[in-house]
């Protein structure tokens, strides 16, 4: 069996060798010439999966190592009988720990306390859920916006988006749509931004189109934002690169890039496949993921309060400003090499793991500062 396979999802060789014969291609390398001969096709997000791409090939099944799907054309697959299978949930933690690790780093750059603040949380899948918990550990009050599970669930904690626009953060973790009543394309657009609460600070980890950029960029020139977070950008890899001068934190679309969340994602898709041929996956996540750098951290005598402690825990293990320090020099490129830049900073990200990798070692009076830790994630041992 012949598998493609994107050369960013880590070990797939090593993985998929046990069940096929893999060729490894850059994500935007993928051409129809390339795919024609593979039973299987193993993709990123930067990928489209069409007409275009599979007409004429041999592939029976497609998968994506990511949560969302909005670059699989799913009803052309169902039409031609292909196979297809994502990875929900994989990199939701460490997307929903980014979002932690910038609203520390937000509020130390702008000496903001959390602890009490209001954050508007819009889409409440499996990444948006899991940053209501953590934001909610760290003090601060999570109010939640979701159409389709509000319709589903009739739940009123589900509010109408204009109820969100007074919050001190507001966050985005929706998927890409161009249609319909849940249509998310340019969700936060001009009349978006004009109505959000002055010195609101503004994240996106969720995909670069549901942002009208040029409106954003609007709502930053007019001092309307106290503060901007942006992990995903209109038409990647070309960013804007004055929004991202204008953003306090830009990173390259690597919000789930912990490698947890990869490997994680890799062998879901692994024991899909194995599933659809009927095959016996050889494989599990602990065989790929290695020890931690950080096995242990002894905050007993840090000092400072509780959020410092939290932040200073938080920056060993993942330090945001890095990620944004790297993406500022693709300033320093040529237009014509700034994409390949981007892309270069997906494809060589190095190695980040998870808080649930590392014990935090506390004394014993320190309880709140205990249930923060554990609340984003971490081990956390009291002596």
């Amino acid at each position: 069996m012949k598998i493609v396979a994107d050369a960013n999802i880590p070990f797939v060789v090593e993985c998929f060798s046990s069940i096929g014969d893999v060729q490894i291609v850059g994500g935007r390398q993928m051409t129809p010439s390339v795919v024609a001969g593979a039973e299987v096709l193993l993709v990123r997000s930067v990928t489209p999966v069409n007409e275009a791409l599979l007409a004429g090939s041999k592939v029976q099944f497609v998968a994506t190592a990511t949560i969302g799907f909005d670059h699989v054309d799913v009803d052309f697959l169902q039409r031609h009988g292909i196979g297809f299978a994502s990875a929900p949930g994989s990199n939701a933690n460490s997307a929903a720990e980014y979002i932690i690790a910038a609203v520390l780093e937000i509020g130390r750059r702008h000496k903001i306390r959390l602890e009490g603040k209001s954050i508007g949380v819009i889409g409440v899948g499996n990444v948006g859920s899991r940053v209501v918990k953590k934001c909610e550990a760290l003090g601060m009050r999570a109010y939640l916006n979701d159409p389709p599970l509000q319709r589903q669930t009739r739940d009123p904690k589900y509010l109408p988006i204009g109820e969100l626009f007074d919050c001190d953060f507001l966050t985005l973790h929706t998927p890409l749509t161009f249609e319909g009543i849940d249509k998310t394309f340019h969700l936060a657009g001009e009349r978006f931004f004009e109505s959000l609460k002055d010195g609101c600070v503004f994240l996106n980890a969720a995909r670069g189109g549901v942002v009208d950029s040029r409106a954003l960029k609007a709502a930053v020139a007019s001092g309307r934002l106290k503060a901007v977070a942006l992990d995903v950008w209109e038409n990647e890899p070309d960013i804007d690169v004055d929004l991202l001068e204008m953003a306090d934190i830009g990173t390259p679309h690597i919000a789930g890039y912990s490698l947890d969340g990869k490997i994680g994602g890799m062998i879901m898709i692994y024991k899909s496949v194995c599933e659809y041929f009927g095959l016996e996956p050889k494989f599990d996540v602990g065989d790929f993921l290695p020890e931690p750098a950080v096995k242990e951290l002894d905050l007993r005598e840090a000092g400072g309060d509780d959020e410092q402690s939290v932040a200073e825990a938080v920056e060993k293990i993942y330090n945001i400003g890095d990620d944004d320090k790297r993406l500022r020099r693709i300033v320093d490129e040529s237009e014509e090499n700034r994409g390949a830049f981007f892309d270069g900073l997906r494809k060589n990200y190095p190695v980040r793991r998870e808080f649930q990798n590392t014990e935090v070692v506390l004394d014993n009076a320190d309880a709140a500062l205990a249930a923060k830790l554990a609340g984003i994630g971490f081990q956390v041992s009291q002596k």
